[in-house]
């Protein structure tokens, strides 16, 4: 079977993060504490501030995400490069117990992320292709499902009877 390699966009999340801080300021600004101007001022500076603190905690989390599944060793890389370093986690293909398909959105809103929803032997759960980090074709249901049966084949192809 192939290794499968996919990462995340990062120009994505970084023009999220710029869009967050450059409105976050916009607003801190213009409703700044004027006298007499009353609550809407404060909830327009405080919503300022709030995006301004996810504009900047998006430069620092954000960054390239490369998952990496090797068949041929039964295990999973996920490496996450970000401004405030690179973190490797292994998964193992043993280490697995479930794959479910995970969400974050609302369709009202016409924004969803589906990602696959790994359920470890530890009990834990592992986002694998995490919404957030702009994976091609993690915004279709229907592409994430044909990662999970991908990622299904691979688990049972070298499965003990």
């Amino acid at each position: 079977m192939n290794l499968w390699i996919s990462e995340s966009s990062a120009s994505r999340q970084t023009a999220l993060a710029v869009g967050c801080t450059l409105v976050g300021l916009l607003l801190a600004i213009g409703f700044r504490n004027f006298p007499g101007s009353g609550s809407n001022a404060l909830a327009g500076f405080m919503l300022g501030m709030l995006l301004l603190a996810i504009g900047v905690a998006g430069f620092l989390t954000g960054g390239k995400q490369t998952v990496t599944i090797e068949p041929g060793r039964r295990r999973i890389l996920v490496e996450d490069q970000a401004a405030l370093g690179t973190r490797k986690r292994t998964i193992l293909f043993s280490d697995i117990q479930d794959i479910g398909i995970g969400f974050l959105g609302k369709r009202s809103n016409a924004v969803m992320f589906y990602y696959l929803d790994l359920r470890l032997r530890d009990g834990t759960r592992y986002p694998l292709f995490a919404p957030g980090r702009f994976f091609p074709g993690s915004s279709d249901r229907a592409v994430v499902e044909g990662w999970r049966e991908r990622l299904r084949q691979y688990l049972a192809a070298g499965a003990e009877p």
